[in-house]
């Protein structure tokens, strides 16, 4: 199968799944090409960029997964790209 390179970007606006949000990422660690965390303080939010290389229904699984956790928002961006290793 392809992989495509995709980013996902996630706001953590629940602070109780910070940890199993971490816990899908640790899973899904070896697609993870790095990521980027930013605490916003004032809002009392997270916000969390992903960049990723996988198939795209690898992509679509962490993000259902983290998507379907309360007060969490994530929208993924693919590139046009495909890439066979």
């Amino acid at each position: 199968m392809e992989n495509r390179v995709a980013v996902m970007s996630i706001i953590v606006e629940n602070m109780e799944v910070v940890e199993q949000i971490n816990t899908l990422l640790h899973e899904y660690g070896s697609y993870i090409i790095g990521r980027m965390g930013l605490p916003y303080r004032e809002r009392n939010i997270n916000i969390i960029c992903i960049a990723l290389d996988a198939r795209q229904d690898v992509i679509s699984a962490l993000s259902g997964k983290i998507g379907s956790l309360g007060g969490v928002g994530v929208k993924t961006a693919y590139s046009s790209k495909k890439y066979t290793d």
